[in-house]
C-alpha cells in the first residue's frame, strides 16, 4: 500500500510485456475486440484504482487533521481544566477567608448587640433610679409643705424622661405615672398655709373668751344701767346703787358643766393658756406633718371650749365656728400617695 501508482502502472506494463511476448502466438488466435475490452477494463480498474487511492489520501489528511486538531483541543482543554481547578482551589480558598471573616463579623455584631443592650439597660436602670428618687425627695417635700406641686412636678419630669427614653418596657411605668397624676390633680387638699392662719386667729381668740362662772357678765349689764338712772332725789339714787349691788351678790345661771361652776380666777387664767397649748401643739403637728397628733389636739380644745366656755358668747362662738373649720380642713389635708408609680418603679428596676 506505500508504492506509488506510477510504480504499479509501470508493473502492470511490464507484466502486459511479458505476457505478450511470451504469449504471442496465442495473440493471433484471440479477438480484437476482446483485447480492446480487456485494455477499457484494465485501464478503468488503474484509474478507479488511482481515484481510490486519492480518495483514501485525502481521508488519511483529513484524518490525520482532525487528530491533530483533536489532539490540540485536548491539550487546551486539560490546560483550562488545569486553570479552573487553580481557580476553583483559588475560589474554595477565598470562600474559606471569607467564611472566617463572616464569623469574626457575626460575633462581633453580636458582641456589639449584647453591650448595645447592656448600655441601654445600664442607662435605663440608672434612669429609673433617678426618676425613683425625684419622686422620694418630692414626695417628702409636699408632706413637710403641704402642698401637692414638688409631687406634680416630680411626677411630670419623670413622665418626660420615660417618653424621650421610648423602651417598650417602661409602658406600664409610663402608665402608672399618668394614673398618679389625675388622682393627684382630682384630689382635694386644704390649703396649709390658710390652716395655720387660722389657728393663728384662734389663739388670739383665746384671751377673750368668757368663762361659763365669770362674774363680768352682770357688772356689763347692769353698769350701763346704774348710769342711765339720773334721780334728782338722793334716796332714790342710793335704792338704786342698793339694788343693784345686790344683784351683783346674788347671781342665778343654768351650767351644764358643774366643773366650770368650780373654776376660781385664777384657774381661769391657766384654762386659758391650756387652750393656747393644745392650740399651738396642733399647729405644731400641722407643721411636722403629724396630722393624727394634730387632730387629736383640736379635738381636745373643742371639748375644752365646750365645757368651761360660755356657750352664749359671741367670742365663744366665733372661736367654736372657727376650729369646726378648722377641724374639716384637717380631714382633707392628707396628701394623695404615689403607690402606683412606686410599684411601677419597683418592678422596672427588677428587670422584669
Amino acid at each position: 500500500m506505500n508504492s506509488s501508482p506510477d510504480a504499479e502502472l509501470s508493473a502492470a506494463a511490464s507484466a502486459t510485456a511479458s505476457a505478450g511476448e511470451t504469449e504471442a502466438p496465442a495473440v493471433s488466435s484471440v479477438p480484437r475486440w476482446l483485447l480492446i475490452a480487456l485494455a477499457l477494463l484494465a485501464t478503468l480498474a488503474l484509474l478507479s484504482s488511482v481515484l481510490l487511492w486519492q480518495k483514501l489520501s485525502s481521508i488519511q489528511e483529513q484524518l490525520a487533521r482532525q487528530s491533530a486538531d483533536a489532539g490540540a483541543q485536548s491539550t487546551e482543554a486539560r490546560a483550562v481544566a488545569k486553570q479552573a481547578q487553580e481557580m476553583a482551589r483559588e475560589a474554595a480558598a477565598r470562600v474559606a477567608v471569607f467564611d472566617a471573616r463572616l464569623s469574626e463579623v457575626a460575633l462581633q455584631r453580636t458582641q456589639l448587640e449584647e453591650l448595645m443592650q447592656s448600655l441601654s439597660r445600664s442607662r435605663d436602670e440608672n434612669m429609673v433610679v433617678d426618676i425613683e428618687s425625684a419622686i422620694r425627695l418630692a414626695q417628702q417635700q409636699a408632706q413637710l409643705t403641704g402642698s401637692v406641686e414638688p409631687l406634680l412636678a416630680a411626677l411630670k419630669s419623670a413622665d418626660q424622661r420615660v417618653a424621650r427614653a421610648a423602651q417598650p418596657r417602661l409602658t406600664p411605668l409610663q402608665r402608672a405615672i399618668a394614673r398618679d397624676i389625675d388622682r393627684i390633680k382630682s384630689a382635694a387638699v386644704s390649703d396649709t398655709p390658710g390652716l395655720l392662719v387660722k389657728l393663728d386667729e384662734l389663739v388670739r381668740l383665746a384671751d377673750e373668751l368668757v368663762v361659763a362662772n365669770a362674774v363680768a357678765q352682770a357688772n356689763a349689764v347692769t353698769a350701763p344701767r346704774a348710769q342711765s338712772v339720773a334721780s334728782p332725789v338722793w334716796w332714790q339714787r342710793a335704792l338704786q346703787v342698793l339694788h343693784d349691788e345686790t344683784r351683783i351678790l346674788l347671781r342665778v345661771s343654768r351650767v351644764e358643766q358643774p366643773e366650770a361652776a368650780l373654776l376660781s380666777p385664777e384657774q381661769s387664767f391657766f384654762l386659758r393658756e391650756n387652750f393656747k397649748l393644745k392650740l399651738l401643739n396642733a399647729r405644731l403637728g400641722l407643721l411636722a406633718r403629724q396630722l393624727e397628733s394634730s387632730r387629736a389636739d383640736l379635738a381636745a380644745a373643742a371639748l375644752s371650749l365646750n365645757k368651761y366656755f360660755d356657750a352664749n358668747s359671741r367670742k365663744t362662738q366665733t372661736t367654736a365656728a372657727l376650729l369646726q373649720q378648722v377641724q374639716a380642713q384637717m380631714k382633707t389635708l392628707q396628701l394623695p400617695r404615689v403607690d402606683d408609680t412606686l410599684a411601677a418603679l419597683t418592678t422596672a428596676a427588677a428587670g422584669r
